[in-house]
């Protein structure tokens, strides 16, 4: 096999939503990736189809919100069954201050939509492209890649993230554990179209309980655009197990997990469950593809060995219930990508990308232990008040208190405080819009940190500009590259005064800034990239603050 080599600074495997993800987070950073996938096309199949609010505020970040939400249908809720008799009614109730609700879109649709925005950066999918083998040093990685062509290729590379699935070669090839188990249970999956009358938006979870308590049969329904269409998720007919014709699951090292076997669920033996447990008659049609599925809880040892990470499927996977896997891997993405490109411009040190797996495999954890508790019990018995379920369902409550990049605490206790989620608000007003926007219209475009300014009077913004130019840039030693400064007045304030006349400026018209992030006097909120909150301080420790956070950029604890 004819070789060739060549470099970049990342390189990318597997080019689903997390690879597609990280490739559109790296590329804004500004930094050099390359994106490869051993398959030749996209795959036609729903598979992962929620999409939880905290992702469409990155997207919305990234200003790729307004697309997706063109493309997606509303999730307002689920209908609850057992043995024929409507149990509960779930709505997906949030907040009034949080900006989007839960939406359905299928996988393809959803790679097709970040497959064109990194297209956009000059970033193209690399098809047919697989990673056989890698080696790492000091220096970086060297990876040997069979390409569409038949060639054989070296990549020298600085980094190399693995987001190809459970069966991850890239784990694999690190080493990692990725302890866990199997449901012994086999799913039937099925986009099809359904002619009941049941209320747009609302999902189904209909089941059937044995004299014994244990479910012996279940239908679980997810509306998708479409008129009346749903994926529709059922257990397998004997007649339809793979274990009657496969020996090993897909990937032939011991991972149950996700579509397998050649045998094809027909339109009947969906309709035949339908028959059985739907909560009103319905002849289903239309169907666009079907699969036999597993599904296995596990989670990798740890998330990255010195230059090589894994997030997504391949660091850990889990039931679908909720929607938490294709969102929990994103948001590994997004955090280890802003943090690659600080260490790749020279603007943090390596240690940095430690807090990786310090912020991420927590929150893998967690997701791994609910999915599987409310796949067993139903999201109904989470012991929780319903407003803390929906709001950590939606993963707005994801937060890296305690983490290496949070640092002290300021204000009240119960304020948003460093390594929590920054609330969006409404209610701000410029100058001369005529219109008030919210804090995600401010942060729209930009790659970096952004300083939050919030004051009572314009006069207290002169306490920071020994920390930030006119322009909003920092210009002392102890400011970090590629800053931005936003002010925020309280809603009595006057909009002009002395103060950095460079710093754009917002009144607080509807007080929902400070009602949101209750600052203690003037406050400064550093704002990561990934839109978690880095410090909170006194406006007049400001300098101080910018120059401790960056060194934990440097040298987290």
């Amino acid at each position: 096999m004819a070789q060739t080599r060549t470099t970049t600074d990342v390189l990318i495997t597997g080019a689903g939503p997390v690879g597609l993800s990280a490739a559109a987070e790296l590329r804004r950073g500004g930094v050099r990736c390359r994106l490869i996938d051993r398959l030749p096309a996209r795959l036609p199949y729903a598979k992962a189809v929620g999409i939880q609010p905290r992702t469409l505020e990155i997207w919305d970040r990234m200003g790729l919100a307004r697309d997706v939400l063109e493309a997606a249908v509303a999730m307002r809720g689920q209908f609850v069954y057992v043995n024929g008799r409507e149990r509960a009614r779930i709505d997906l109730a949030l907040p009034p201050e949080v900006p989007y609700g839960f939406a359905a879109l299928p996988q393809y649709d959803t790679e097709r939509l970040l497959e064109e925005y990194v297209a956009g950066l000059d970033t193209v999918i690399e098809r047919g492209t697989e990673l056989l083998s890698f080696t790492q040093d000091g220096d970086g990685v060297t990876a040997r890649l069979a390409t569409a062509s038949g060639a054989g290729e070296e990549v020298r590379t600085r980094y190399l993230i693995g987001c190809d699935g459970a069966h991850s070669t890239v784990r694999k090839g690190l080493g990692l554990g990725f302890g866990g188990g199997a449901f012994p249970e086999e799913y039937m999956l099925a986009d099809v179209e359904a002619d009941w009358e049941m209320p747009d938006g609302y999902g189904v979870r209909s089941i059937h309980r044995a004299d014994d308590g244990s479910t012996d049969d279940i239908l679980v329904c997810i509306p998708l655009p479409g008129t009346r269409r749903y994926r529709m998720s059922t257990l397998v007919p004997p007649e339809l197990s793979t274990r009657a014709v496969e020996q090993a699951p897909a990937g032939g090292d011991g991972v149950a997990h996700g579509l397998e076997g050649a045998r094809a669920p027909e339109l009947s033996h969906i309709q035949a469950v339908v028959d059985r447990l739907a909560p009103e008659p319905a002849t289903l049609s239309g169907m666009r593809w079907s699969s036999v599925f597993r599904i296995s809880h596990r989670i990798t040892d740890r998330y990255a060995d010195g230059r090589v990470f894994v997030a997504g499927d391949a660091a850990h996977i889990h039931p679908p219930t909720g929607a938490q896997g294709m969102n929990t891997g994103i948001q590994d993405a997004c955090n280890l990508a802003w943090k690659l490109a600080l260490v790749l411009r020279g603007e943090a040190g390596p240690a940095l990308l430690g807090s990786y797996d310090a912020e991420r495999r927590p929150v893998g954890e967690e997701v791994v232990g609910r999915t599987v508790r409310h796949a067993t019990q139903g999201i109904e018995a989470d012991p929780d008040d319903p407003r803390t379920v929906m709001l950590r369902e939606a993963q707005l409550l994801v937060a890296y208190r305690g983490g290496p990049l949070a640092g002290s605490p300021y204000g009240p206790p119960d304020a948003p405080q460093p390594g929590d989620r920054a609330p969006d608000c409404a209610g701000l007003t410029g100058t001369v819009a005529a219109y008030p926007m919210r804090l995600l219209d401010i942060l729209r475009g930009r790659t970096g940190h952004v300083l939050l300014l919030y004051a009572r009077d314009a006069a207290d913004l002169a306490e920071v500009t020994g920390a930030t130019g006119a322009d909003g840039v920092p210009r002392s030693p102890n400011g970090m590259p590629g800053l931005r400064t936003v002010a925020v007045l309280a809603r009595d304030a006057a909009p002009t005064g002395p103060g950095s006349p460079g710093v754009p400026r917002y009144l607080d018209a509807g007080g929902e800034f400070a009602r949101l992030y209750r600052p203690d006097g003037p406050t400064g909120f550093l704002v990561r990239p990934d839109g978690q909150l880095g410090a909170r301080f006194p406006l007049a420790a400001t300098g101080a603050a910018l120059s401790g956070y960056r060194t934990a950029l440097s040298e987290p604890t």
